[in-house]
C-alpha cells in the first residue's frame, strides 16, 4: 500500500462523537512510552502526524487520522503507567473500552509492545480482554533497533512461548523499528487486506 495522504481529522473523548463509521478503522494502543507516535509517523511516512513526546501519557484522547481518504488510523491513549491521577486514569480506561467495544467499523486493534521487555501483566491482561470480547487484534513489537538480531530472536521466542500458554493460537505479530522503517510494509499489507473485506461487506 502506498500512503498518498495522511491527515488529522479530530480528537474526542466519546466514541459516539467520532467520525461516521463509513470507513474501515484501525486502533493503535500500548503502554505509555512504547513508541506509538513514532511508529504511526513511520507507517504514514510523515514526521509529525502523531505528536511524539518524552513524557509518558501525552495522548489523552481518541485521535482520528484519515489515510488515503479510505481508512482511519486511530491513536489511543496508553494504558499502564502515566503521571496522572487515579480518577483521570479511570476516565481514560472507560473512554478506551467504550471505543474498543462499541466502534462498529474497527476492524483490528494493533497492540504495541516494547520488544526489550519480557511479557508484562498489563499487556497480557489487555490482550486477554480483547480476546474475551472477540475484538480482533495483532501485536506490534516496537524498538527492535535497540537490540541485536539474536536478542530480538530470543525475546520473540520467550514472548511467543508465553502467549502459547494463554492462547490456542499465538496472535499475529510484527517486529518493527520506527528508526529504520522495519515492519512498515507487512503492517500496511495487513491493513490493505482488512480494507478489502470491509468494502466487500459494505
Amino acid at each position: 500500500m502506498k500512503i498518498q495522504e495522511a491527515k488529522y481529522v479530530m480528537s474526542n473523548s466519546d466514541y459516539l462523537k467520532c467520525p461516521a463509521p463509513d470507513k474501515p478503522e484501525y486502533a493503535f494502543i500500548g503502554r505509555s512510552n512504547v513508541g506509538k507516535s513514532s511508529l504511526i509517523n513511520m507507517l504514514v511516512a510523515k514526521k509529525s502526524l502523531a505528536k511524539t513526546s518524552q513524557q509518558p501519557g501525552k495522548t489523552q484522547l481518541i485521535n482520528h487520522f484519515e489515510i488515503n481518504n479510505s481508512w482511519y488510523l486511530v491513536d489511543l491513549p496508553g494504558y499502564g503507567y502515566a503521571k496522572v491521577s487515579k480518577t483521570e486514569r479511570e476516565k481514560w480506561e472507560t473512554m478506551i473500552s467504550d471505543y474498543l467495544y462499541n466502534r462498529e467499523n474497527l476492524l483490528c486493534t494493533f497492540v504495541l509492545v516494547d520488544i526489550r521487555h519480557s511479557a508484562l501483566a498489563a499487556d497480557l491482561e489487555f490482550m486477554a480482554g480483547l480476546g474475551e470480547a472477540g475484538i480482533p487484534f495483532n501485536i506490534i513489537f516496537t524498538k527492535a533497533d535497540k537490540l541485536k538480531a539474536y536478542q530480538v530472536a530470543n525475546q520473540l521466542e520467550a514472548y511467543t512461548t508465553k502467549l502459547a500458554e494463554l492462547w490456542e493460537e499465538v496472535p499475529t505479530f510484527f517486529v518493527t523499528s520506527a528508526e529504520k522503517g522495519e515492519g512498515r510494509e507487512p503492517i500496511l499489507e495487513t491493513i490493505e487486506t482488512y480494507n478489502e473485506t470491509f468494502s466487500k461487506n459494505a
